[in-house]
């Protein structure tokens, strides 16, 4: 028997397409692990709370404030100027004015060092001007509470979709 002339001198494995082919996924997926164990290790989770009872305790004490924001009837209501980056708006109890001072806190959705607190001393009208400079168009969770964080409202804001938030206390 003579050899098969078709079959020839083949070509080693490396010089062939379909090996390298496959090889592609499993390199990826190689890769991707790489980096997920490099995302895992060097960004650290801000969500994790170590002390869960106090913060169960924290959040019976959340309820009391929003119960009291109920019964005063408040209505927050702001718009953001980008340009002279500034908060405007104003803040209603039972639709008359809060000449009280209050703060505004911005809460960042995914790091917690861009969260910002604002001061905001409201005029005899409620009207008040708080400084936010370069504010991130992002979704933003916004709690305003009083200054002795005797109430608070709640809610969520995106200014570059909503120009304008209010945040209403639930009806009793």
């Amino acid at each position: 028997m003579g050899a098969n002339p078709a079959l020839g001198a083949s070509a080693p494995w490396y010089r062939h397409r379909w090996p390298w082919f496959l090889m592609i996924g499993p390199a990826l997926v190689l890769v991707g692990g790489v980096v997920m164990i490099w995302l895992a290790t060097t960004r650290p989770d801000a969500m994790v709370v170590g002390d869960y009872y106090k913060q169960g305790k924290a959040i019976n004490q959340e309820l009391r404030r929003d119960r009291e924001a109920t019964r005063l009837g408040l209505v927050f209501e702001s718009r953001y100027d980008p340009a002279q980056g500034k908060l405007r708006g104003r803040l209603l109890s039972h639709g008359k004015p809060v000449a009280a001072p209050f703060h505004i806190r911005l809460a960042h959705p995914t790091q917690p060092e861009r969260d910002r607190v604002l001061e905001a001393l409201p005029d005899a009208g409620g009207r008040f001007t708080a400084a936010a400079p370069k504010l991130e168009a992002t979704h933003w969770q916004v709690v305003v509470e009083g200054g002795a964080r005797d109430w608070r409202l709640a809610g969520s804001w995106d200014w570059s979709k909503d120009a304008a938030l209010e945040i209403e206390a639930d009806a009793p």
